[in-house]
């Protein structure tokens, strides 16, 4: 069942991968159907299997041989590997269904932001009335601090926008909301933690390496994806061994 299930993962990315690709350009994400991004060679089926076309073709088109990103195949793969772990913790219950559908939303605004520095309005709508069936549903205990952290992830995210002046972008601001809603104060605060403490060491790490520059803007939102995921997995054992070490 949990390769089952990874298998689906590997095939919804590919189609995450175009939703984050098109949505930000107001392009259809059903037609036309997927093509090469440099010579528009549309692409046969044995050319769209998930991962393995990509090895096979050694990372290059079949038509023109240009270099495909390396996005395609990472984002699939990330996207199996999370439905999978999904499932190894929380079984078939709606708690795997809300971890599969955060992986949904993080994949396409992953994919979105690092192409295009955007987290877009209409992705963020659709999933929120996900969340919001889903949070009717299984509600937190108690039901109240959906609505506390949606007020909480909003807030906070606002106040250092305002504070920095434009440092944090509206789309960061509306997502943290969605996620307040879904993961409730206490875990929303602790993703927002996470994902500033990560980015912090990444774009750090990046600026010794030379690959950030001084003062360049740095998509936040893979490290939003990064810091919830860990948040939501793991944040008994990260807040019991703060408290513990402190």
């Amino acid at each position: 069942m949990t390769f089952i299930i990874f298998i689906y993962g590997l095939l919804l990315g590919s189609f995450f991968n175009v939703v984050g690709l098109r949505i930000p350009l107001n392009q259809s994400i059903a037609t036309p159907g997927s093509s090469c991004p440099s010579c528009s060679h549309p692409l046969s089926a044995i050319e769209l299997i998930p991962v393995i076309s990509f090895l096979i073709q050694g990372g290059k088109c079949r038509s023109c041989k240009v270099r495909i990103s390396p996005i395609y195949p990472v984002m699939e793969l990330l996207t199996g590997g999370l439905f999978a772990a999904a499932f190894i913790e929380f079984g078939l219950t709606l708690e795997f269904a809300i971890v599969c559908t955060l992986t949904a939303l993080f994949i396409i605004i992953t994919v979105s932001d690092i192409t295009y520095m955007l987290i877009p309005d209409k992705v963020l709508l659709v999933f929120s009335g996900l969340f919001l069936l889903e949070r009717f549903i299984e509600p937190l205990d108690p039901w109240w601090d959906s609505l506390v952290g949606a007020a909480v992830g909003f807030g906070l995210l606002l106040f250092i926008a305002i504070t920095s002046k434009g440092a944090m972008g509206g789309g960061d601001i509306k997502l943290f909301a969605v996620l307040g809603f879904v993961l409730g104060t206490k875990i929303v605060l602790l993703s927002f933690f996470l994902a500033t403490l990560i980015g912090t060491v990444a774009g750090g790490m990046g600026m010794i390496t030379g690959s950030v520059q001084k003062g360049e803007a740095i998509p936040f939102g893979p490290f939003i994806a990064v810091g919830t995921l860990l948040a939501y997995f793991y944040h008994e054992e990260i807040l019991q061994w703060y408290f513990g070490f402190f």
